[in-house]
């Protein structure tokens, strides 16, 4: 029993195999996802640290704007408070933060090796203000540095790992 020519086109017609490709969306790289987020708490964390210093009558002030506490909670255990600062609220919103650009660092394209290199310029500004500016030689402050740190760590780890696995499978 030959197989007749029609019926094998019919059939692959009916399987796919003419249907013609469907061009893939162009990516835009988007400035929200470039944008290190790691950015806003230091942002907020200048913004204080300069407005108090140039308001106290010593740079030790901008110290004292951070660690004054903003409110206490009644803890269950009896005669204790935990007391809140703006500092506190700063390492809460940069941890967050950094739960999120950890997140983001998991994609390899071009939009990731931006947003790399912007947390890289982050580090190196956050560096310098902690090492050279004495209302960011705090212990806040270092800790957010080495946030930025560790963003910029995972995200180039990240995109290695996952670069060398493309490489890989790609073989």
């Amino acid at each position: 029993m030959a197989i007749d020519h029609r019926d094998l086109v019919a059939k692959e017609v009916a399987i796919g195999m003419y249907d013609e490709p469907q061009p893939t969306p162009k990516k835009e790289v988007s400035v929200i996802t470039a944008f290190p987020l790691l950015l806003i708490p230091w942002f907020v964390y200048n913004v204080l640290a300069v407005f108090a210093m140039f308001s106290g009558t010593d740079a030790g002030s901008a110290y004292q704007v951070m660690v004054q506490p903003l409110f206490s909670l009644p803890m269950p255990s009896p005669g204790t408070k935990w007391t809140v600062a703006i500092s506190d609220i700063i390492l809460l919103g940069a941890l967050i933060c950094l739960f999120f650009e950890l997140l983001k660092s998991t994609k390899s394209d071009k939009v990731a090796i931006i947003n790399h290199s912007l947390s890289m310029v982050l580090f190196i500004v956050c560096l310098v203000e902690f090492l050279l500016l004495r209302p960011f030689a705090t212990s806040t402050f270092f800790l957010l540095t080495c946030m930025t740190l560790m963003d910029v760590l995972a995200g180039f780890i990240v995109t290695a790992i996952s670069a060398r696995k493309d490489i890989d499978f790609g073989a």
